[in-house]
């Protein structure tokens, strides 16, 4: 006899509340996985114009005489230029699929993947605005800015649970040229919207970072005998009595959206990067923040 389940969004949804209970929680949980990490001050070692020294090098063709550090200099026979810290603020702007797809968990014990993207979001907004780093939302039309007053201003943003579709996209916004951008999302949407949001992103000089966010059922598809699929906001379903049978195609579907997604990335000077919910948050977090800072000494 064939097992029999019925996927509906009451079953799948997280209790949405933890969101809409405000942003308070939020930050607090983003605050604490900032700290969990212990990861010092935000580094950001490059050349550039500042105040702290960063390290000698020697003259090059091209080198103006007044940058030559001539006490350096006369310990040998060649020329030292004596480089600085870069200390000039960076811009940072973040998306979180804020689509109903997001919030789907399997399991009542797991977060979902709105909830995680949320707070990896925010606390690296956290930590590049502690550096002084400039931070927002490409969903707000105000520039970027850094301070305590930006971040509570962010997280109450992100708690916020307005009208969804089932699917989202990156909005479109004029970005600082040379600016940064962290997308996270499930990326499950349609193919082509998705191509045209992020390559416009992209265009403007910008580098970044996707972060696919998956349930661990969207990795594995476990479905066995008759299932009812049906979207989250109940616009999609599909049924069908041998979902076991479905599995080789689904499975290879994922992989070759996950393949596209690595291609748009690479192509666009980007990093893409997958976690699913079961796993420690911590592990996203810290490649997000190795991936930033390789980033910004580009």
């Amino acid at each position: 006899m064939n097992d029999e389940q019925i996927i509906t969004p009451a079953h799948l949804r997280a209790d949405a509340g933890q969101l809409a209970a405000g942003f308070p929680a939020l930050l607090a949980r983003a605050q604490h996985l900032v700290a969990s990490l212990n990861l010092g001050s935000h580094g950001r070692k490059r050349a550039g114009v500042g105040d702290e020294f960063w390290q000698y090098r020697p003259a090059i063709s091209g080198d103006s005489r007044s940058a030559i550090d001539w006490r350096r200099s006369a310990r040998t026979d060649a020329q030292f230029i004596r480089q600085m810290e870069w200390q000039s603020a960076q811009t940072v702007h973040f998306w979180v699929d804020s689509g109903a797809s997001m919030d789907f968990s399997s399991d009542a014990n797991l977060e979902t993947k709105s909830s995680l993207a949320t707070v990896l979001a925010l606390a690296l907004a956290i930590l590049l605005s502690r550096a002084g780093e400039r931070v927002g939302l490409l969903s707000d039309p105000r520039p970027a800015k850094s301070g305590e007053s930006q971040i509570q201003k962010i997280a109450q943003t992100l708690a916020a649970i307005g009208e969804k579709s089932d699917y989202a996209y990156p909005p479109q916004k004029a970005l600082p040229n040379g600016s940064r951008a962290i997308l996270i999302s499930d990326f499950m949407g349609e193919w082509e919207p998705l191509v045209r949001a992020i390559s416009k992103t992209a265009d403007q000089n910008v580098s970044g970072c996707l972060v696919q966010v998956l349930d661990p059922t969207e990795l594995s598809f476990p479905f066995k005998g008759r299932v009812i699929f049906e979207s989250m906001k109940s616009s999609l379903n599909f049924e069908t009595l041998r979902a076991n049978s479905l599995r080789d195609e689904y499975i290879q579907k994922l992989a070759e959206r996950q393949d596209a997604l690595r291609t748009l990335a690479r192509k666009s000077g980007w990093r893409y990067y997958t976690h699913n919910t079961d796993s420690a948050v911590q592990s996203a977090f810290l490649w997000l923040y190795n991936a930033t800072e390789q980033g910004a000494a580009r």
